[in-house]
């Protein structure tokens, strides 16, 4: 017993004194029509691609207009309500929340137009006429859908949901759970250009993340980067994905309102948020709005901050953002000073 007791005490001090070292783990992979890359550190691989790629795959079977036989297509194929699934009803609750506070500019019943305009999952050869777009708008209008006790239904059969402007968002947040509740606390999760992180870095640094825009000559840089640790990023922009008929410019962004692709001073928008669902629902709508409104829009709400980028009276891009995302900006120097005198 007296030689028994000491060897069990060096094995318990030998197990402290060499704690599993933390290291850095990639996932790469293609979901939703893009890419996406998870960067976690643990001991351990606590989270494999096969995870990742169960889970995006059984969101696309909820909510992708380019399967046939996900959820989302054969509602919006059909006139018959359906039992909606967990996600279509998160997406859903948290939709109707945002087209009220946005008082509309942000729609999920935009699928007609959106595929009037040659986005969507069809081919479109040629821009859709006036006459068209009125008949179109009487098939929009979030008022035409309801969830209740789990089921969905619509008032018109020609009603049809797009969940693009707000499901990538929703995608990153589920991908972030999946993470946290494998027991990895230190994440950087990307999908799509949405993204949402847990830091510090295991060596106390925070997590930097590069927000991307249009230079003067329209071509995409990295314009600020911002320090985080907490939270969700996502940008919505019309230079990138567009189309082009003649010297006119058509956004992949449709005005539900109206009928017709944006066209305003705005060109992209930056958004902050506790959760990626929240800022990928704002960010189209903040788009929708001139920058003096969209300003004043993000600065009246708790939790909400953005950087715009846009074009002033005479055609030259320039950027603006909120009073809470300027102290996100993170400068190299004032970094190292802030360090320096913690120490």
């Amino acid at each position: 017993m007296r030689l028994f007791l000491p060897f069990l005490c060096l094995i318990f001090l030998a197990s402290f004194s060499n704690p599993k070292e933390i290291r850095k783990y990639e996932i790469f992979g293609t979901a939703q029509g893009t890419e996406y890359a998870i960067t976690y550190f643990a001991t351990d691989s606590l989270v494999k691609k096969s995870d990742i790629d169960n889970l995006l795959n059984e969101i696309d079977l909820s909510m992708s207009l380019y399967k046939s036989n996900s959820l989302i297509s054969k509602f919006n194929a059909g006139k018959n309500p359906i039992k909606a699934d967990k996600f279509i009803s998160d997406v859903l609750k948290r939709s109707f929340e945002i087209n009220a506070d946005t008082k509309g500019a942000f729609d999920i019943t935009v699928a007609p137009l959106v595929q009037a305009w040659g986005f969507g999952p069809k081919e479109e050869k040629q821009e859709p006429s006036e006459t068209q777009i009125k008949n179109i708008l009487a098939c929009v209008g979030i008022k035409n859908i309801r969830l209740k006790n789990g089921v969905l239904s619509k008032t018109k059969e020609c009603i049809k949901i797009d969940l693009n402007g707000i499901a990538q968002g929703y995608s990153v947040d589920l991908i972030a759970n999946l993470l946290e509740k494998s027991g990895v606390k230190t994440y950087i999760a990307e999908l799509g250009g949405e993204i949402r992180v847990s830091g510090p870095k295991p060596d106390g640094d925070n997590i930097k993340i590069g927000i991307e825009g249009p230079d003067e000559k329209g071509i995409p840089v990295i314009r600020h980067i911002v320090a985080l640790n907490s939270g969700a990023i996502t940008t919505s922009g019309n230079y990138r994905k567009f189309h082009q008929s003649g010297s006119k410019t058509i956004s992949h962004l449709i005005n539900p309102k109206t009928g017709y692709p944006l066209n305003n001073e705005m060109i992209s928008v930056t958004v902050y948020a506790n959760d990626a669902i929240t800022a990928d629902g704002y960010d189209n709508s903040l788009m929708a709005m001139h920058i003096n409104d969209a300003l004043k829009f993000v600065e009246n709400r708790k939790n909400l901050e953005a950087y715009f980028v846009y074009k002033n009276k005479d055609g030259k891009i320039t950027d603006t953002l909120t009073t809470g995302f300027r102290k996100l900006i993170y400068i190299e120097n004032q970094s190292k000073n802030q360090t320096d005198e913690k120490k």
